[in-house]
C-alpha cells in the first residue's frame, strides 16, 4: 500500500516501530476514522520491566499521543503458565502473592510513560486473571480449543524452536498461545479493543487471536508487531555485562540508567532517539548526522530524554551533572552508586575483587579478578595492579569513602558504616 495516512501509523512507521501488520490498509483506514483501543500484554515475572520492554512501552505511548486508547494487559493469569516464545526452558512458577506484587511494581513504571484515567484516550491496566482464573476446563476446550489445530501450533516458532533444540516443552506452556488468543477475544468484548501489538516473536499468537475472534464473534481485529531489536554490535537490548537494565530505581539507579544510554554505540544513536524519546524527527535527523566528538552531545541528549521519561526530569539532570563532575572534572559525583560495608571488614582488609562484585562493577569475583588482571580496574582513580590487593581503612579518601572504577565509564563508591 501507499504510505499510511493515519497519524498513529505514520508516526509508528517513520520512527521504526512497524515490522508486520495483518492488514495495514484496513488498520490505517480505521485509525484515521475513529479512536482505536489497542493492547500489549506483559507477564508479571518480576517486579520491574527492563529496557528490552521499552519498545512496546513507547509504542503504547505513541498510540496515546496519536489520540487512541492504550490498554496495558497484565498477565496475572498467563504468568502462571509461561510464554514459551524465545525461551529454552520452563519458566519458574510464581505464587498469586508474588504475581500481585510484581504487577504493582510494573504499574508504577507505566504511570511514568502513560496517562491513566477514565477519559476516552486515557490508558487502562487490566489483568487477564480476571477471566482466565474463572474458566472451566472442559467448557473452554469445547468452545475454544476446537478452533486450534495442533499441527499448525507445532509450526509456530515459539514451539518449533524449542522442539528443534530438544528442550522440554510442557503441556502447560503449550496452552499459552490458546490463552493469549482468548485474551484478545475477551478484550474485544470488554474494552472494544481492535488491535493487539507486540514483538515479532508474538506474530503467531496475535494471528491466532484474530482468527479466533473472527470464528467465535465474527469480529474484525488487527495485529501489529515491532522488529526484534539488537544493538549494532548484535547485543540484546536491555542487557549488559553486569545484568539487566531495569526500569525501576530500586533495581537500577537513575545514574546507571543514564549511563546505559550515554554509552550507546554511534551507529545506534538515531534509531534509539526515534524509538526511545519524543524528540521531533527533524531534530533527530540533525543529531544523528553529527560526527566525531560531536556525536557525544547526541548521546547525552538521548540519555537525558530517556532517563527523564523513566525516572523524571530531576533525576535525569542529577545523573547528567554527576557524569559531568566525574568525567569532565575528575570529581566524585553525588549520584554515583554507593555500597555500604561494615567498618570492621575494612579494618582487617577486604579483597578488592570482592568489593568490586559487591559494588555491582562485576557479576562475580572471577569477573572482577579478570578485569583487574586486564588493567581495567582502578581504586581512587589509581590502577589496581594486583588482583589479590586488599582494601583497608587506609584507602579511604578525605571524604571517608573509596572510589572503585571498572574501565573509564563505570564507577561506584564504598562507604564504611
Amino acid at each position: 500500500m501507499t504510505s499510511p495516512r493515519s497519524e498513529f501509523l505514520k508516526a509508528a512507521t517513520s520512527r521504526g516501530f512497524l515490522h508486520q501488520c495483518t492488514d495495514l490498509a484496513g488498520l490505517d483506514e480505521l485509525a484515521g476514522r475513529e479512536l482505536v483501543p489497542a493492547y500489549i500484554g506483559f507477564d508479571a515475572t518480576a517486579d520491574s520491566l527492563h529496557a528490552g520492554s521499552l519498545v512496546p512501552i513507547m509504542l503504547l505511548r505513541l498510540l496515546q499521543r496519536s489520540g487512541h486508547k492504550p490498554i496495558v494487559l497484565m498477565g496475572g493469569g498467563t504468568t502462571k503458565v509461561g510464554d514459551p516464545s524465545g525461551k529454552d526452558e520452563q519458566r519458574q512458577l510464581l505464587t498469586d502473592e508474588q504475581i500481585a506484587g510484581n504487577i504493582a511494581g510494573i504499574r508504577r513504571i507505566f504511570e511514568k510513560f502513560l496517562t491513566f484515567g477514565d477519559g476516552p484516550t486515557d490508558a487502562v491496566m487490566v489483568n487477564n486473571a480476571d477471566w482466565l482464573d474463572r474458566l472451566q476446563y472442559i467448557p473452554f476446550l469445547r468452545e475454544y480449543g476446537r478452533h486450534f489445530s495442533v499441527n499448525r501450533m507445532l509450526g509456530f516458532d515459539s514451539v518449533k524452536l524449542r522442539l528443534e533444540r530438544e528442550q522440554p516443552l510442557s503441556f502447560l506452556e503449550f496452552n499459552y498461545m490458546i490463552l493469549q488468543a482468548y485474551d484478545f477475544v475477551e478484550l474485544a468484548r470488554r474494552q472494544g479493543c481492535r488491535l493487539q501489538m507486540g514483538g515479532s516473536d508474538q506474530w503467531g499468537n496475535i494471528v491466532s487471536g484474530i482468527e479466533l475472534a473472527h470464528k467465535v464473534d465474527q469480529t474484525q481485529l488487527y495485529g501489529l508487531t515491532t522488529p526484534l531489536l539488537t544493538t549494532s554490535s548484535g547485543a540484546k537490548m536491555g542487557k549488559t555485562a553486569s545484568g539487566a537494565v531495569w526500569l525501576n530505581a530500586e533495581r537500577l539507579s537513575a545514574y546507571d540508567y543514564w549511563q546505559y544510554w550515554r554509552n550507546t554505540e554511534d551507529a545506534d544513536v538515531g534509531r534509539f532517539l526515534r524509538l526511545y524519546t519524543d524528540l521531533p524527527l527533524a531534530e533527530i535527523a540533525r543529531l544523528e548526522a553529527l560526527r566525531g566528538a560531536e556525536i557525544n552531545d547526541a548521546k547525552k541528549l538521548l540519555a537525558n530524554e530517556a532517563t527523564a521519561l523513566c525516572h523524571g526530569a530531576e533525576a535525569a539532570a542529577a545523573a547528567a551533572e554527576t557524569a559531568r563532575r566525574t568525567f569532565e572534572e575528575g570529581r566524585i559525583g553525588d549520584e554515583l552508586p554507593t555500597v555500604e560495608v561494615p567498618r570492621a571488614e575494612l579494618a582487617t582488609g577486604m579483597p578488592v575483587y570482592e568489593l568490586m562484585r559487591r559494588a555491582g562493577l562485576a557479576a562475580s569475583n572471577g569477573e572482577a579478578r579478570r578485569l583487574i588482571k586486564g588493567g581495567g580496574a582502578r581504586l581512587n582513580d589509581a590502577p589496581i595492579v594486583s588482583e589479590t590487593a586488599l582494601v583497608t581503612a587506609a584507602d579511604l579518601n578525605a571524604e571517608g569513602i573509596v572510589k572503585l572504577s571498572a574501565g573509564k565509564k563505570r564507577h561506584a563508591l564504598v562507604r564504611p558504616v
